[in-house]
């Protein structure tokens, strides 16, 4: 059975209360030279759409699927990767059973725990359609998910959305980080293969269209049939790069954890150092402008978004990110590549595009 959405307790974040959504989001922007300037946050009250989020898999629970208890894990990966979408949108997540991190590790261990890959979904549903009977009202919205949550929210675009009336409000879908193909395309082809009517984003004022990908960095792109990479023979993943989705590279406008905390890790053993000589930083956020750009590379089925940094020799600011996973034997995943952090690098950037999609879609609204 689904749970019960009419139940407050059942969401992660909703509007008009305070939840991880509405945790301190102030930023600190560092210069190349070291120098820093605060950025305030300020949420729209009067957001005229809605962002539907699903979180990513952060549960450390030891069964195979999650309970309803919203723990530090989900509040962390909603702060990281959700809440600053409060400037644009009013805020809709739900708490769902999801695979954890322990049935996952063992699964790729080859000693798998009894775990249901419906039980998740069905609660998304649940909430999705509880969304859509009491908030909604007629108003657009944004779908955003990553890792799990992108693959729960690609299946609902695909039963729920795609060729739908519904279709008409869909601002976009912000699908990242998706893994076995969640969302791919036909080889040499534009449309979203997945779902036959939505096409993936090449413009900042295309609306009902998706964006996805996976980040790696560039010195160290992903090899053919890894988990971000695996996809049906004749289709290859979406790269649709939120710095420059008409093509070529563009630079990001990441907010990075301060402490250099993960979603996988919101505890890190010690604090990253973003400036030399070390400075105290209060924010909990930082932006690095200049540091980081992106392309999307394709070779073959291997499709990414290419992360590369562009730091100073002699700057005071840190030229690295972290962002890569460390097993727990202390060893580097570069299969896994910049997975942790891909919604963090492009945060920036898909504030912008959804902006400028809700102009687009208010304008249009207005004329029908």
């Amino acid at each position: 059975m689904p749970a019960d959405y009419s139940d407050p307790a059942h969401w992660l974040c909703r509007p008009g209360r305070a939840d991880a959504c509405t945790a301190n989001l102030d930023a600190t922007i560092i210069a190349e030279n070291g120098s820093m300037t605060h950025e305030a946050y300020h949420a729209d009250p009067d957001a005229p759409i809605d962002c539907f989020y699903v979180y990513p898999t952060v549960s450390h629970e030891p069964t195979g699927n999650a309970d309803f208890a919203i723990d530090s894990d989900l509040t962390f990966a909603a702060i990281q990767q959700f809440a600053r979408f409060g400037a644009r949108c009013r805020l809709f997540a739900p708490v769902y059973r999801q695979i954890t991190i322990p049935a996952l590790v063992a699964l790729f261990s080859g000693k798998p725990i009894p775990m249901n890959r419906d039980l998740g979904y069905s609660d998304v549903l649940a909430a999705w359609q509880n969304y859509l009977a009491n908030d909604n009202h007629g108003r657009g919205f944004v779908l955003v998910g990553h890792s799990q949550g992108t693959g729960v929210l690609a299946r609902l675009v695909r039963e729920e959305i795609d060729g739908k009336p519904i279709q008409a409000q869909l601002v976009s879908a912000l699908l990242i980080g998706g893994a076995l193909g969640d969302v791919r395309v036909k080889t040499g082809d534009t449309p979203a293969f997945v779902f036959p009517h939505i096409p993936v984003c090449r413009s900042n004022a295309e609306i009902g269209c998706v964006i996805g990908f996976s980040s790696f960095r560039a010195e160290t792109p992903p090899a053919p049939g890894t988990l971000f990479e695996k996809a049906p023979e004749g289709t290859h993943p979406v790269c649709a790069n939120p710095a420059a989705l008409e093509g070529g590279s563009g630079t990001l406008e990441a907010y990075l954890s301060t402490s250099g905390a993960l979603i996988s890790s919101p505890e890190p053993k010690t604090p990253f150092v973003w400036t030399d000589p070390p400075y105290p930083i209060e924010t909990p956020f930082v932006k690095v402008p200049g540091l980081l750009s992106a392309s999307c590379v394709e070779n073959g089925q291997v499709v990414y978004l290419a992360v590369s940094r562009n730091a100073a020799q002699d700057g005071r600011r840190a030229s690295d990110i972290k962002g890569d996973l460390i097993n727990s034997s202390g060893a580097l995943l570069p299969s896994w590549g910049l997975h942790l952090i891909d919604v963090n690098l492009t945060m920036g950037n898909l504030l912008s595009i959804v902006g400028d999609e809700t102009r687009t879609y208010l304008a249009q609204s207005k004329k029908n």
